[in-house]
């Protein structure tokens, strides 16, 4: 039941592959999804062109006039390092995918799937409307330091780059080492498993890859300058909020964390 080989690409885009197994299925017909993958890879695309075509409209400031965010703004910083963040859950959201049977695990990954590269392709059209493009010019995690509330030091998730807000002692740092990143030999053990085992498996590494998402999407909400981005923020925090209980129960209900993952 195994897909293709792991993607591991860190190249910053919103357009991360979604898709799933060949079969069909009771929820949605392998037509049917193919028919609404479709169409969220091409919401995220025009959501990309908007933002450029908005970009040559308005030069480098917004709709209002004003200037655009800075490179090293909250903003910025949060629409850069969120999609590098939604891109790896929606590569984790395809690996279970074509790896279970398992309906509510399919279905839940479906979602957080569609979800996220929606919200990775508005990322990506804001920086193109303020005229940063995609490339990585501050620190990772940097719009994060100093944060009152969410300065490093503060929260340890087990995962990937430890502390929110911390930021490299030296360079840039990488995408991975972000806050509740699954690492390289997470991601090969998720694309290694079959049935239970791999649902297991996405359910514990989706936890705290979720709850370093919420803590991120909780700074940006208060901090950020643009109302559109505070907006998306919020949503994004509440959204995964919520399905941090589903994800809990769901865990418990098929035997709890992989030991050793």
């Amino acid at each position: 039941m195994h897909g293709g080989p792991v993607l591991t690409s860190t190249e910053e885009g919103p357009d991360a592959e979604v898709g799933s197994g060949p079969r069909g299925e009771a929820v949605l017909t392998g037509a049917t999804r193919a028919v609404v993958v479709a169409g969220a890879v091409l919401s995220a695309g025009l959501l990309v062109v908007l933002g450029v075509v908005l970009g040559l409209h308005w030069g480098s400031g917004g709709p209002g006039g004003g200037a655009a965010p800075a490179a090293g703004s909250v903003d910025a910083g949060f629409a850069l390092d969120m999609q590098a963040h939604h891109r790896q859950a929606v590569q984790m959201s395809t690996l279970v995918r074509d790896r279970v049977d398992d309906e509510d695990v399919r279905t839940l990954a479906l979602d957080i799937a569609l979800t996220q590269q929606q919200q990775a392709g508005q990322m990506y059209g804001w920086r193109e409307l303020w005229g940063l493009g995609q490339g990585r010019t501050e620190p990772v995690m940097a719009w994060m330091s100093g944060l009152e509330g969410h300065a490093a030091g503060g929260h340890e998730d087990g995962h990937g780059g430890g502390h929110v807000g911390a930021v490299p002692a030296d360079g840039l740092g990488a995408v991975g080492d972000m806050p509740g990143m699954a690492s390289a030999a997470q991601m090969d053990a998720l694309a290694a498993a079959d049935g239970e085992e791999a649902a297991r498996i996405f359910l514990q590494l989706m936890v705290p890859h979720h709850v370093a998402g919420v803590e991120m999407a909780r700074a940006a909400a208060q901090e950020a300058s643009e109302p559109e981005v505070r907006a998306l923020a919020d949503a994004m925090a509440t959204g995964q909020e919520a399905e941090l209980t589903v994800l809990w129960d769901m865990l418990a209900e098929r035997g709890g964390p992989v030991p050793g993952v």
